[in-house]
């Protein structure tokens, strides 16, 4: 039986057994405080969401992991 890796099991868009991450996508407001925007499971769709929201509204997103790891700042 082959065994694959779990990079390969997503790129062949298997599951293999392990939860989604869920990613925060959080704003900044004008006294430097994070509020929390939406959650979301796909990683691209959360990038994708975070910098057309920063554009339309001009403030700075973050998306974050669950344990609050930062991703990306997107200003």
């Amino acid at each position: 039986m082959e065994t694959f890796s779990i990079a390969q099991y997503r790129v062949l868009g298997l599951s293999c057994g392990v939860d989604p991450m869920t990613i925060n996508i959080e704003w900044q407001d004008q006294n430097g405080n994070w509020h929390h925007y939406q959650s979301k499971q796909n990683q691209a769709d959360a990038y994708r969401v975070a910098q057309h929201r920063a554009e339309s509204t001009k403030k700075r997103h973050r998306p974050v992991d669950d344990d609050g790891r930062l991703l990306d700042c997107i200003s």
